[in-house]
């Protein structure tokens, strides 16, 4: 009666957290923005005035419209952009050069992330080893190179109403007078790629103002990672506990079966723990890597714990995997089925270890923990034996699949 009553509650609290989640769709199938917006939120037309901000930049100032005057910058680009976003990412790689290029020629740039930490989930932190909030925009600005000032407004996000920011990057370009010329994308490709992208619409109408020219084309569609709004956190929430939810699995693996995974004939980077419930150190860090499997559960990526219990204590590590929500992702899930598997965490079977260090990796010395990243085709591109430090690890990975969407990914 009990399993019965807990499949009946996960099955409430899926249904619950797919039911907030659910959005409003444009006829393409892309995500209507405008109906993500607070009912608050302000849209900014053509022609209307630029509203005053007061925000705190990563230099530890504060700014507002008066930074930017006119007899200085007859041209103001207000741009939303963000740490996490792939989309922004890449309209970065056009977006500083331009910034630099005009900035003595009468454009101003101020940039202002938007979301607020609480509105992100961490499935949507794949693409980047930074979060949103303020302290690791400093930290991603100074990486990146940023010539102007970056703002944060992710406290009251009043400033994202105001001028009705639907997700990252959005630009808005004023005039002299401060009026709204031109609103709408960075240019017309998602990808790094220059050569992916046809028409490099904020350029085109920053020419067009310094010029003194209407601009030809005044608005073009927003397309980027939704603003994260914090009323959106009760859907971050319900996401938590459906992950709770998720069944959590356990196989037996001996050396031959290692020694496949390590040959990782996959698409995707793969991770290994080795790692055992008497192990403190084990113990202490395993919360970090269902962190991480989670947080790239959108990329093509792989966690596998293997265990080094003795198979007698399956019981006990069938527990810990469960008290510590160890389950592959949705995607990756999926991914498993087609391929004929459906485990990620492992038992391993075989009394002596050697046949194990031989199967992984012959330059393991032995204790534990031990972690390897393996790249497609089975080469180690990262080993570490004892705790990992997580950041290294992040980094690691993220500059390995990069930080952008890819052309042919679907993603």
């Amino acid at each position: 009666m009990k399993t019965l009553l807990r499949f009946a509650l996960a099955c409430l609290l899926a249904l619950s957290a797919f039911a907030q989640q659910k959005v409003k769709r444009n006829a393409d199938g892309t995500v209507d923005l405008e109906s993500e917006m607070p009912a608050d939120a302000h849209k900014l037309a053509l022609g209307d005035t630029a509203p005053d901000f007061h925000l705190k930049g990563v230099d530890g100032k504060f700014y507002s419209l008066a930074d930017f005057t006119a007899s200085k910058a007859p041209v103001l680009m207000v741009v939303f952009l963000s740490n996490h976003c792939p989309y922004s990412h890449a309209a970065e790689t056009r977006l500083l050069p331009l910034a630099r290029e005009f900035a003595g020629k009468g454009l101003a740039v101020v940039a202002i992330n938007p979301n607020s930490p609480e509105g992100v989930a961490v499935t949507e932190l794949g693409y980047s080893k930074y979060n949103d909030s303020y302290e690791e925009m400093i930290l991603y600005a100074k990486e990146q190179g940023f010539p102007f000032p970056y703002l944060y407004d992710g406290d009251t996000q009043q400033i994202a109403k105001d001028y009705g920011c639907l997700a990252t990057p959005h630009v808005f370009l004023f005039d002299a007078q401060r009026k709204l010329r031109y609103v709408g994308r960075v240019d017309d490709s998602r990808f790094e790629d220059v050569k992916t992208m046809k028409s490099f619409d904020a350029r085109n109408a920053v020419v067009e103002m310094l010029a003194g020219k209407p601009v030809t084309v005044a608005t073009t569609p927003v397309v980027g990672c939704s603003t994260k709004w914090n009323t959106k956190k009760g859907d971050i929430v319900a996401a938590e506990e459906k992950w709770k939810a998720e069944p959590v699995d356990l196989a037996k693996i001996d050396a031959a079966g290692v020694a496949k995974l390590a040959k990782n004939d996959t698409n995707r980077l793969r991770l290994i723990n080795v790692w055992a419930t008497w192990c403190a150190p084990c113990v202490a860090e395993f919360p970090e890597f269902v962190s991480l499997s989670r947080r790239l559960g959108n990329r093509d990526f792989e966690f596998v714990s293997l265990s080094l219990d003795d198979p007698k204590l399956e019981p006990q590590v069938r527990k810990f995997l469960e008290n510590h929500h160890a389950a592959p992702p949705g995607r990756l899930k999926r991914v498993l089925k087609a391929e004929g598997r459906d485990a990620t965490n492992y038992l391993y079977t075989e009394a002596s270890t050697d046949a194990l260090v031989k199967a992984l990796d012959p330059e393991w010395p032995g204790p534990l923990p031990h972690t390897v990243l393996i790249a497609p085709g089975g080469k180690i591109i990262y080993r570490h034996n004892g705790p990992v430090d997580s950041a290294e690890l992040l980094a690691k990975i993220v500059a390995t699949l990069g930080p952008y969407y890819t052309p042919g990914s679907g993603k």
